[in-house]
This record gives C-alpha cells, sequence and structure tokens, in this order.
C-alpha cells in the first residue's frame, strides 16, 4: 500500500577526490565519509555501480588554488584528472556527473570570478564555466553540475557545449539553491576559503515562488534536470517545482543534512536506518525523481536485503 518507494537507481552518490593525498581520510564533520585518492576514488565509484547506485557527483579539492580557478579548467587538474579515471574504471556502468562551479578551486572561495569591488562578476563567471564545461566534458562526464547560481549559466553552458558538437553531454542545473546554513560540513569536506557568504547569488531561504521560477528559468535555457537544494527544509519548493517542471526534479540531501542524523544516531537519538530511510522517503514523496545523498550505497544495500 506503499505510495512512494525509492530505488537504488533513484540514488545519485557525492563523493570527494584531494589531491596530494596517498591514503584517503575521513572527513570530521561528515562521519562515514572520505577525502579520497585516486585509487579509493575508482573503488568507490565501482561499488556504488555494483550496488546498483544510478550515479556520481564528483568534487575536486585541489592543492593550489587562485583568483579565477585556474585548475578547474587544468586538464591536470585534480576533478578533470578523477573523471577520466573514473570513466576509463567505469564506463557507463554509472551517470559520471561533475560539479562545474568555481568555488572549489578559487583562493576566495566563492563560485564566480570577481569584480576590482569585490562582488562576483556575473559576466566574466559565465565565460570560466563554457571553459569547465568543456574540460569536463573532454574528461568524460556524462552530466555536467550547474552549482554556481549566476544568471545564464545554464544557456551560456549549452552554447558552448552545442558548439562543439557535445550535444551528448546533460546538465543537471541547480535551479533553486538556496542560501542554506547547511552547507557547513560540505565547506569543512572542500577546504572552502571563502569569507562571507554568498547570499547576492544564492536564493533567499524564506523565498518559496521565487525557486520555482529559477526552476522554469534553467528549464527555458535548456537544463535536462532542475535541481532543488537543500531537500529536507525545502520540500515545498521540491513540491512546487515537481508539480510543474516538464524535464526530471532532483534534490540534493546536503551535507548539514547528513551529518545532523549522523551526529544524533550516533548519540543514540534515533534510530539511524529509519531515519535515513524515511528522509529519503519524505524527499522522493515531495516529488524528488532522484535524490542526490551520502548515504546512497548504504540505502542501495538495505534496499536490496528487504
Amino acid at each position: 500500500m506503499s505510495e512512494t518507494r525509492i530505488d537504488a537507481a533513484q540514488l545519485v552518490l557525492p563523493l570527494f577526490v584531494r589531491e596530494g593525498f596517498t591514503e584517503p581520510r575521513p572527513i570530521e564533520s561528515m562521519p562515514g565519509a572520505l577525502h579520497h585518492t585516486l585509487d579509493s576514488l575508482r573503488r568507490a565509484v565501482t561499488e556504488a555501480a555494483e550496488a546498483g547506485v544510478g550515479g556520481v557527483m564528483l568534487y575536486g579539492v585541489p592543492e593550489r588554488r587562485d583568483a579565477v580557478g585556474s585548475g578547474a579548467t587544468d586538464p591536470e587538474g585534480v576533478l578533470n584528472v578523477a573523471t577520466r579515471a573514473v570513466a576509463a574504471e567505469v564506463g557507463d556502468a554509472v551517470v559520471i556527473q561533475t560539479d562545474l562551479c568555481l568555488d572549489e578551486f578559487t583562493d576566495h572561495g566563492h563560485c564566480g570570478v570577481l569584480a576590482a569591488d569585490g562582488s562576483v562578476d556575473n559576466d566574466a563567471t559565465l565565460l570560466r564555466y563554457r571553459e569547465m564545461a568543456l574540460a569536463q566534458a573532454e574528461a568524460g562526464s556524462h552530466m555536467l553540475g550547474l552549482s554556481g547560481m549566476m544568471d545564464g549559466q545554464v544557456a551560456a553552458v549549452r552554447d558552448a557545449l552545442d558548439a562543439d558538437g557535445r550535444t551528448d553531454v546533460l546538465l543537471l542545473a541547480y535551479a533553486a539553491k538556496y542560501a542554506s546554513a547547511l552547507y557547513g560540513p560540505f565547506r569543512d569536506a572542500v577546504e572552502s576559503a571563502l569569507q562571507g557568504d554568498r547570499r547576492t547569488y544564492q536564493l533567499d531561504p524564506g523565498n518559496r515562488r521565487e525557486g520555482r521560477r529559477e526552476a522554469v528559468l534553467d528549464v527555458e535555457e535548456g537544463a535536462d534536470v532542475v535541481m532543488v537544494k537543500p531537500a529536507s527544509f525545502y520540500l515545498d519548493v521540491l513540491a512546487d517545482v515537481a508539480r510543474d517542471s516538464p524535464v526530471p526534479v532532483w534534490a540534493y540531501q546536503v551535507s548539514g543534512e547528513y551529518a545532523m542524523v549522523e551526529a544524533a544516531a550516533r548519540n543514540g537519538w534515533i534510530d539511524r536506518e529509519r531515519t535515513i530511510l524515511e528522509s529519503v522517503t519524505s524527499i522522493r514523496r515531495a516529488g524528488a525523481d532522484a535524490v542526490l545523498t551520502y548515504w546512497a550505497v548504504e540505502v542501495a544495500g538495505w534496499l536490496r536485503s528487504r
């Protein structure tokens, strides 16, 4: 009688690869998550594929950063090297997705290029996103995760890919990405250099209608999938977008959501497995066609054993 079910293929596993590490290391604020080496990343992606998980989202953590995020477009940059390694390892067994944003690669931690006054220069950033898109497509990414929240980013990247004949590469638009307090552990994971906040280009947590409006704009610009992020605190926005979207709608169960459950479970305050399954089910129930979650492989295993 259950109206909502989860399938492993509806789950996407985010993974972090750290340049310069010779052994994987735990991420302290995200119990169970790791900074991977290339070797451990290959193993993690293979495990995800064997578990039936639908995709992986790759994040690169470089040793060196600069004002324009040069490492993001360097063919030998950590994310592009990792993408090639994963593509060679698993091919089409999972959908290989890559984060297309500058924040991991800039020495100021913002998602774009800064103007002289310290504000984010939207148009200059779009030029860098175009370059990143071509570099990631060349490395073997099947789907580009446009997470920077710049105006016109989907159209700019779609144009760059089409001009290069890369019509086979899909675009996942982080359409309704809110300026949330729940990203803290993720910023630890990518060793973010951010000072201040991103409220000038991410959405105000009080704005429900704006989330739907942003998703409509991204669909018009050519997005293949639109995303709501975070998931659990924004189920109303997710339901709005899912009701009206002509393309698939995904949601990201972000690091803060993950860390809160893990902390409560470790203290014995909640039943960990039931809470995780209920949380993912609620996101699916609100309308998400797929869920990015750090529990993807674990949830897939539980589903298989039932």
